[in-house]
């Protein structure tokens, strides 16, 4: 029997981590590279590094992925799935394992990265400038004139610098020789490499050790090198200043909408939607609150035929009109170049090493898989018999046939009969490209290693002055099963790509090493006129959602006191409810039917949709998180996963424990016992209040003070002041603020109750009451003290289409605007706290208004334009 301390000791018998990996690993299937053995079944030196290196059994494996799945959730990583029923995001899938790319294949691949990405280029040039290639036939003008993405508009119009692709993207496979094989390119708006950036900061940290000791090269200077290539190429439009860039997206319902937020945030670019943009004399500008400021270079997202609605797609709402005759004009650096898309299609492939030899005078280092376009009817000849070995491709992303890539292998007689049948009809729209089985990379899962088919997607970014840098990583992309399509669409995966260097590892940070004053200038970026709006109704909407959260709670006190409720505040009570859309007009109140006021407002409560006509506080939470999705790159993470997950929460809290379905107030079969009550759900208010004020504190406490938090602060002070303005309105009509429960209630909802007791203790006289509420700047809730902190707010923002002092005058000059004598006077008090709530609510609708058109809205005759 061992002792004890031999209990501590290594067990000899136990594997190491690199036996223990090949243990558990599958074997690929027949005919696939195995990215993990060689051919004698020994891991491969990188992966035999990478066991070596590990820092922990095996089995810690899981623990890491399920700490990967917690950051992505964390950091809500996401990736929008569309479908005929519309959008659906789901957490970004990464996993645990990295895949490993040895020296002498990355050298191979970035020099033939490198070496296409210039080929492309100068192909861009000619078909933009004297075409030659097609009238040498080196590339049929069929093709290319044919193809949706050539832009007619553009031709002879030369991109500043001569730079057609800022960023080209090459989409390869190993075969199972272990050659590289290029599949397919992408020139228009290269997606990923936010995610690329995403992953490594994740599992790189997982595997501290493995990262440092394999040498694996970082990334961040290739993200350096595209930022610093449109600000030099956007020189020579910014008139002698500092080139103003942004990066712009299609929106946040964009699949890869978390990426261009990430990226733009990394690069520390403005993330700008077409709305936010406008042409001016040949000139393109972003809408800020400052007024419009001038932009010399875009890194887009959008594809090509969305850019401008004037020339393109006259139904696209994702562009900027004009930005076609911008580019013209020479005023705007566009990354990459509009018109590029051509070079996208499969068919280009087949022509490449042709114009490879024409053009470089050289052979092709990194090859495509062998390509024949249909529309040639030669190589339909050759290749036709041999259907059921090819990849079926469109040749055009859209078309008479659109379809997605059918493998040839995979299909039966009938079905090549039927496809070669389909390709006769319309042979210019098909490509044939040569099937090859994707290498196996392993995949961590419930212990063991799967063995996965992967593609690799690496990007070359041009430098500015003829020459490539290739990212020393990529996306690796993997299929769901053992063998199947690799598509994020369909449910894929990806990995962290690791380039493994024998050099010397580039420390290189995205942080300058020494800041000049224009860099600081550069920094204090713009606030585009969609963030400072999406800024205004966040604020406004929280304050919304506060006060109807009051609200209900204090419906829920009143019907919960066991003392009969006087009517004049029953009544004001229901008035409050229906004008601030906790109930559906219409509803009888509560001294006339209490049980069927109850229902309504509970039914109301979780109703998203406003289906009733009740606009509560499910729905006021769905609002703000749809104005916080705006400003996803402006939030803190922890604000950002907390707004996402209110209306959910609450949702579900309101369900209870069971989660059983609101009941249906239409349904008259629906017993009204088997109702929630406002008691029942108040631990759901409770945990919603405790949630808000975290949100506020976020709001108060965690933004920047620039012009958006200014707007953000000024909606949430013009909501407060007409949510108060309400009450007043409502508690004098009804007289109802006369008995004890009135004045506690209205105390309450004005969030001053601890703060009058503690001033004036059990005392219930009105005076006291007035002070307090309107009169009082010291109190953060009185109506003197909103309008003091208004018009204080309203001083700071900047000046546009007009004096601040026009949008000041819409308030009182100083305090409420009365004295609390005259608010006090027997006679006539009554009727001047009315006239002051309802002027000082028409004072809030008026002001917001002018908000609006000032900021938001850029439609002066006249625009002052803001210099660089």
């Amino acid at each position: 029997m061992p002792s004890s301390l031999q209990l501590f000791d290594d067990d000899p018998d136990q594997p190491t981590a690199a036996e223990a990996l090949l243990r558990r690993a599958r074997p690929v299937d027949a005919g696939h590279y195995d990215d993990l053995r060689d051919a004698e079944g020994h891991l491969r030196p990188g992966w035999e590094a990478f066991a070596e290196h590990l820092g922990g059994p095996l089995d810690d494996l899981g623990q890491r992925q399920a700490l990967l799945a917690r950051q992505i959730q964390e950091d809500g990583v996401t990736y929008n799935i569309y479908s005929a029923q519309g959008g659906a995001s789901r957490p970004w899938s990464l996993e645990v394992l990295p895949r490993l790319i040895e020296p002498q294949d990355w050298r191979l691949i970035e020099q033939g990265a490198a070496q296409r990405a210039s080929l492309l280029n100068q192909i861009a040039a000619d078909v933009y400038g004297e075409q030659k290639l097609l009238k040498d036939a080196y590339l049929p003008a069929a093709l290319v004139l044919g193809h949706p993405g050539y832009l007619r508009g553009l031709h002879g119009v030369k991109p500043l610098g001569g730079v057609y692709l800022h960023v080209v993207a090459f989409d390869m496979v190993r075969a199972p020789d272990g050659a590289w094989w290029v599949v397919s390119q992408r020139t228009e708006a290269p997606s990923g490499l936010g995610y690329v950036m995403q992953n490594r900061l994740i599992v790189s940290r997982l595997f501290p050790d493995a990262f440092r000791a394999m040498s694996v090269q970082h990334l961040a200077s290739g993200f350096r090198r595209l930022l610093e290539t449109l600000q030099t190429l956007a020189e020579p439009c910014a008139n002698g200043q500092s080139p103003r860039l942004a990066l712009l997206t299609p929106g946040p319902y964009n699949e890869t909408y978390f990426e261009h937020a990430y990226l733009a945030r990394y690069l520390g670019l403005p993330l700008v939607e077409g709305g936010d943009l406008t042409v001016r004399d040949e000139r393109l500008y972003l809408k800020t609150v400052q007024g419009l400021e001038p932009i010399h270079g875009l890194l887009r997202r959008l594809d090509d035929d969305y850019c401008d609605p004037l020339e393109l797609r006259s139904d696209s709402t994702l562009g900027v009109p004009g930005l076609m005759q911008a580019v013209r004009a020479g005023n705007v650096v566009m990354a990459n170049a509009l018109g590029t898309g051509f070079l996208e299609s499969p068919a280009v492939h087949g022509f490449l090493p042709a114009l490879s030899r024409h053009l470089l005078g050289k052979e092709l280092m990194l090859p495509s898989l062998p390509t024949w376009w249909c529309g040639e009817n030669a190589a339909w000849q050759d290749v036709k018999a041999d259907l059921g070995e090819q990849v079926i491709r469109p040749t055009y992303p859209f078309g008479s046939v659109p379809f997605e890539a059918v493998v040839g292998p995979s299909l039966d007689a009938a079905a090549l009969k039927t496809w070669s049948a389909r390709i006769e009809r319309d042979r210019a729209a098909h490509t044939l490209q040569n099937f090859v089985p994707y290498a196996q990379l392993p995949v961590w899962s419930q212990g063991q290693c799967s063995m996965r088919g992967a593609s690799l997607r690496v990007y070359a970014l041009a430098d500015g002055k003829g020459g490539w840098q290739v990212l020393p990583g990529g996306m690796t992309r993997i299929a769901t099963r053992d063998s199947g399509p690799v598509s994020m669409q369909l449910g894929g995966s990806s990995l962290d790509t690791w380039v493994i260097t024998d050099g010397a590892v580039d420390t290189f940070s995205m942080l300058h090493q020494s800041l000049r004053v224009e860099d600081l200038v550069q920094r204090q970026r713009p606030v585009a006129s969609r963030m400072g709006e999406s800024m205004f109704w966040m604020g406004r909407y929280t304050e919304r959602t506060e006060f109807q959260l009051r609200l209900v709670q204090g419906l829920s006190s009143v019907l919960a006191d066991d003392d009969e409720t006087d009517p004049a505040v029953l009544e004001a009570l229901s008035d409050l409810a229906r004008t601030n859309g906790l109930v559906p007009d219409g509803t009888p109140s509560l001294t006339k039917s209490p049980r069927v006021f109850e229902r309504a407002t509970v039914e109301a409560l979780g109703d998203v949709r406003a289906e009733q006509g009740a606009y509560s506080l499910a729905y006021n939470l769905g609002a703000l998180e749809r104005s916080a999705q705006a400003l996803r790159e402006r939030l803190s993470p922890e604000h950002w996963r907390l707004l996402r997950g209110l209306g959910d929460n609450f949702r579900q809290r309101l369900l209870g424990p069971d989660g059983g379905d609101q009941p249906d107030l239409e349904d008259p079969e629906d017993d009204a016992d088997n109702l929630p009550d406002l008691v029942n759900v108040r631990e759901a208010l409770d945990h919603l209040a405790m949630q808000l004020a975290a949100v506020t504190g976020s709001q108060t406490d965690r933004m920047t003070r620039d012009a958006g938090w200014r707007l953000l602060t000024v909606g949430r002070l013009l909501e407060r002041l007409v949510s108060y303005a309400g009450i007043l309105q409502a508690f004098w009509q009804r007289e109802a603020m006369h008995t004890p429960q009135g004045f506690d209630l209205l105390l309450m909802l004005f969030d001053s109750a601890i703060t009058f007791r503690a001033r004036f203790q059990r005392r219930l006289e009105l005076p006291a009451l007035l002070a307090m509420l309107v009169i009082d700047e010291t109190n953060p809730r009185s109506m003197a003290c909103v309008l003091r902190r208004l018009r204080t707010e309203l001083g700071k923002l900047p000046d546009r289409a007009g004096p601040k002092e026009d949008l000041l005058a819409l308030l009182p000059q100083e305090g409420v605007g009365i004295t609390l004598e005259e608010l006090c006077e027997p006679e006539l008090g009554n009727a001047a706290l009315q006239v002051l709530a309802q002027r000082l609510m028409q004072a809030g609708w008026l002001l917001s208004d002018e908000l609006g058109r000032r900021y938001f809205a850029h439609s002066e005759p006249t625009e002052q334009m803001v210099s660089a």
